[in-house]
């Protein structure tokens, strides 16, 4: 143990020594160019979620088969005062005597939907082969969805 005191005097001493000099050398590695900062990201900002019924336009659906699945693309724009926050879609298929046969899972937006904005909804039902009618709902968290079919959206107001 007094072997280990003794290199500590020493290493202390030398320090405070180049200290009073003025002249404390540091190991340095070589100098290096930094990389380059990426642009600051604009700051997220709140805003107020849209509340009441909201008013969407829908084109016409994209449905395909894909296996035993049946998958529906649809294309949504926001037309309400706001952005619909919980922004989600739903089908029900049904056969020819008006009985369920089949459904998707509730497919949900994962952002606020903005006003003007056009997404697209992916969903997906097991295929059935009473499959006739097909009803597709919407909703957001703060109400329900007045949507209306087009077949093109209007331009931005």
């Amino acid at each position: 143990m007094m072997g280990r005191t003794e290199t500590l005097v020493g290493v202390v001493g030398a320090l405070l020594l180049a200290s009073a000099s003025g002249a404390v050398v540091f190991a340095q590695a070589p100098a290096t160019k930094a990389p380059a900062a990426a642009p600051a990201a604009a700051p997220l900002k709140f805003v107020t979620p849209f509340k009441g019924a909201g008013t969407i336009e829908v084109l016409q659906p994209q449905v395909t088969q894909k296996g035993n699945l049946v998958v529906t693309k649809v294309k949504i724009k926001n037309l309400s005062k706001g952005p619909l926050v919980g922004f989600e879609g739903s089908e029900y298929w049904y056969n020819a005597k008006g009985e369920t046969v089949s459904g998707s899972q509730r497919t949900r937006h994962p952002k606020a939907f903005m006003p003007n904005e056009v997404i697209e909804l992916v969903l997906t039902s097991p295929k059935h082969p009473d499959m006739n009618r097909v009803l597709r709902t919407f909703k957001h968290a703060n109400g329900s969805v007045d949507a209306k079919q087009v077949p093109k959206f209007k331009a931005d107001s």
